[in-house]
C-alpha cells in the first residue's frame, strides 16, 4: 500500500473525524466524506468530495474509516437503507475501519455482517482526544486480522503515533473501554486531590506542580489538572461521551460477571455533573461533582463577561 492516490471514505466529521480526515486528505489520498452536519472548510478546500449518504461513500471508496458517537451510530451507518452495507454489495476486497468507541460484543456482530459481504472489518478506536487529532498522536487500540491490520497500518500512521493491533474483531473496542476506566478513574483522582488541597487551604496550582515530580505524576495530572485549577472545560472529549464509555464497561462487567466498583463511582460522578448541566464540558470537568459534594471549587470561575 502506498500513501498516496487511494481512494479513501470518511463518514463522521466531528471534533475527532474532523481532523483525522484531514490528516489522510493531507497525504495525497482521494476523499470521499459523509456528516450530518457540515463539511469543514478545510476538508472542501482540500478536494474532499461530499457523498449524500453513507452508501455513497462505499461504492466510491476502497478503504471506509467511521468515526461517529455511539453503537447505534455506527449501526445505522452501517446497516440503514442507504448505509455501507449498501454500498458494498457487489464488490470484493474492501475495508471497513470503525474507530468509534461502542459496544465489543456489537463489534463482533457487525464485522461478521460485513464480513459476508466480501469485505474486510477493524475495529480501531482511539485515544487522545482533539489535541491527539489535530497533532496525530492517536493512540490506536485495532482488532481484526493481521494480514488486514498490516494493510491498512500506513494509513493509521497518519493519524497515531502508538498503533497496537490487541487482538480478532471487539479486542479493540474492549481495550477502548479499559482506557476509559483507567482515565475516567484517573481523572477522579486529581480530582479528589485538588479539592482537598484547595479546601485545606493550599494553592492548588503550585500542589499540582509539585506532584507533577513525583510518583503521582501522570499525563492526567498534566494536563486535566491545569484544566481543573484553570476553569477551562471547554469540551476535548466530553463529558457525555465518557458517560457512554463508562455504561459500555458497566454492561460488560454484568454480562462477565465481574465487580468494577470504582468505575461505577466514577460513572456517578459523571451523572452528577450532567445532572449539574455540564454533560457537553469536557470530561475533566468530573471534578465540578467533587466540588458540589465539597461546597468548593478547586478555584474560582473565571468571572463572566
Amino acid at each position: 500500500m502506498t500513501k498516496s492516490g487511494l481512494k479513501l471514505g470518511f463518514i463522521g466529521l466531528g471534533i475527532m473525524g474532523a481532523p483525522m480526515a484531514a490528516h489522510l486528505l493531507k497525504a495525497g489520498h482521494v476523499l470521499f466524506v459523509h456528516t450530518h452536519g457540515k463539511v469543514p472548510q478545510a476538508l472542501a478546500d482540500g478536494g474532499a468530495t461530499l457523498c449524500t449518504t453513507a452508501q455513497g461513500v462505499a461504492e466510491r471508496a476502497d478503504v471506509v474509516f467511521i468515526m461517529v458517537p455511539d453503537t447505534p451510530d455506527v449501526q445505522a451507518v452501517l446497516f440503514d437503507e442507504q448505509g455501507v452495507a449498501a454500498g458494498l454489495k457487489g464488490s470484493q476486497g474492501k475495508t471497513v475501519v470503525d474507530m468509534s468507541s461502542i459496544d465489543p460484543i456489537a463489534t463482533k456482530d457487525f464485522a461478521a455482517r460485513i464480513n459476508k459481504l466480501g469485505a474486510d472489518y477493524l475495529d480501531a478506536p482511539v485515544s487522545g482526544g482533539e489535541v491527539g487529532a489535530k497533532a496525530a498522536s492517536l493512540t490506536i487500540m485495532v482488532g481484526g486480522e493481521p494480514a488486514v491490520f498490516e494493510r491498512i497500518r500506513p494509513l493509521f500512521e497518519l493519524m497515531g503515533k502508538n498503533i497496537t493491533l490487541v487482538g480478532g474483531n471487539g479486542d479493540g473496542q474492549t481495550c477502548k473501554v479499559a482506557n476509559q476506566i483507567i482515565v475516567a478513574l484517573n481523572i477522579a483522582a486529581v480530582g479528589e486531590a485538588l479539592v482537598f488541597a484547595s479546601k485545606a487551604g493550599a494553592d492548588p496550582a503550585r500542589i499540582r506542580q509539585a506532584l507533577m515530580g513525583g510518583f503521582a505524576a501522570s499525563r492526567i495530572l498534566e494536563v486535566h489538572g491545569e484544566r481543573m485549577v484553570k476553569r477551562s472545560f471547554e469540551p476535548g472529549f466530553r463529558i457525555a461521551l465518557h458517560q457512554k464509555d463508562l455504561n459500555l464497561a458497566l454492561q460488560g462487567a454484568r454480562a462477565l460477571g465481574v465487580a468494577l466498583p470504582q468505575t461505577a463511582g466514577a460513572a456517578q460522578l459523571m451523572q452528577s455533573c450532567a445532572a449539574l448541566g455540564h454533560a457537553q464540558a469536557d470530561h475533566s470537568a468530573l471534578v465540578r461533582a467533587l466540588e458540589a459534594m465539597a461546597q468548593h471549587p478547586v478555584m474560582p470561575d473565571a468571572p463572566r463577561a
